[in-house]
């Protein structure tokens, strides 16, 4: 089948109505009051990434434990490629074991797997083991934090700064209502992490006589159905400040409340925003993650052609009632590409539109590694090519 550079396909009878609102629109649109208690809120759909809600989503501010959520991120980053296990042993420093706040009680030289950090992390908050696997996947708090701050740079966020990897007061340590939702959108990404956010308890040294009960800072998960991370924060700056996530009726969305007054008030403003968010629209999932859109060609590789697949969930955000009617989905593809290249790498996009605005985009990717074809490869595709038995 010849590829083309792009192509159009229009959808079959979606819906039944027409219109579809632009995220600003979203936003803004009947001046709904959310999150009156809060310096800074934001709510949003986690495929499309598009606002249904904000009030001061770009002011800077201390996040406190909420910076978890970025070292959360980079340890599943570091997981899913292989740099480190869920069952390797990560090593207590004496640093790490004197943190503050919020902790597990590592004591120095103590051991603890991945695994079991990550869950004193995302259940427990533990500013300890923050610290330790920042040393373990770094070498230092310091470089770990540099690693904080470039992600947050290749996220396109311009409104964070990180100084250290568990929101413990500092100086320039900020972000804002915008970035931890846009922070909290890649570590989704990580399916597997919401398995820890989601336990309201657990146990870590279950089989020793220091058997260490943990429980959930972020008590929604028990009484909000749907809840399922992510991550409380509060200090005497900051306040109390939340950032959660909810999945009903195969739609997820992510709130942020920074700033509240009280516990109550914070669980308050995000109960009230995640109750919007689910009686008011309606998310419409065109393609999962993965999905097989078509072939690619590749130059001068072990393979002449690869798959070509939805790098993300392709998905449309409506309010309930609209439709889709009359959408299209367009196709563009990478020109010119060549071998080598790498399982992930982006090689094309899908795009979807409604009367000339994007309602979605996601990047085409590949999920197996190209490498060059020996010359003996490429010698037997062109005897293929010349007696027709391969398409060019």
């Amino acid at each position: 089948m010849k590829l083309y550079s792009k192509f159009v396909l229009v959808f079959t009878a979606f819906m039944l109505m027409t219109g579809v609102l632009s995220p600003d629109a979203f936003a803004q649109e009947g001046g709904v009051k959310l999150a009156d208690d809060a310096g800074s809120a934001i709510l949003i759909e986690r495929d499309t990434g598009e606002i249904m809600f904000e009030k001061n989503s770009n002011e800077q501010l201390p996040p406190a434990s909420m910076t978890k959520i970025m070292t959360m991120l980079l340890i599943m980053e570091a997981v899913d490629n292989g740099s480190i296990t869920m069952d390797e042993k990560v090593r207590t420093s004496e640093r790490a074991a004197s943190m503050g706040g919020s902790q597990i009680f590592l004591e120095p030289g103590e051991e603890m797997t991945v695994e079991e950090m990550l869950k004193g992390i995302a259940i427990a908050s533990g500013n300890d083991a923050s610290v330790a696997m920042a040393e373990h996947l770094a070498g230092s708090e310091d470089e770990f934090v540099n690693m904080m701050n470039e992600k947050a740079k290749e996220l396109g966020l311009k409104d964070t700064n990180f100084v250290n990897s568990n929101g413990l007061p500092a100086a320039e340590h900020y972000t804002t209502a915008h970035d931890m939702a846009m922070m909290s959108r890649e570590l989704l990404k990580y399916e597997k992490i919401t398995e820890y956010t989601s336990l309201y308890e657990d146990y870590l040294r279950e089989d020793s006589d220091r058997k260490f009960w943990l429980v959930n800072t972020n008590r929604l998960v028990k009484f909000y159905p749907g809840v399922d991370g992510l991550k409380t924060g509060f200090t005497r700056e900051a306040k109390y400040c939340l950032t959660a996530t909810a999945n009903k009726n195969d739609m997820r969305v992510i709130a942020v409340v920074m700033g509240a007054s009280t516990p109550k008030d914070r669980n308050r403003q995000i109960t009230e925003m995640l109750d919007y968010a689910f009686s008011q629209y309606k998310l419409h999932r065109q393609y999962d993650r993965g999905t097989v859109i078509d072939q690619v060609k590749v130059s001068k590789g072990s393979r002449s052609r690869v798959d070509a697949v939805t790098g993300e969930n392709v998905s449309m955000l409506t309010r309930k009632g609209e439709s889709l009617e009359g959408a299209t989905e367009e196709v563009t593809w990478q020109e010119n590409l060549k071998a080598p290249l790498k399982n992930g790498d982006p090689v094309g996009k899908l795009t979807i539109k409604l009367e000339g605005k994007t309602l979605s985009e996601v990047p085409l990717v590949i999920t197996e590694d190209v490498p060059e074809a020996s010359v003996w490869q490429l010698i037997k595709r062109t005897t293929s090519v010349l007696v027709g038995k391969e398409r060019s």
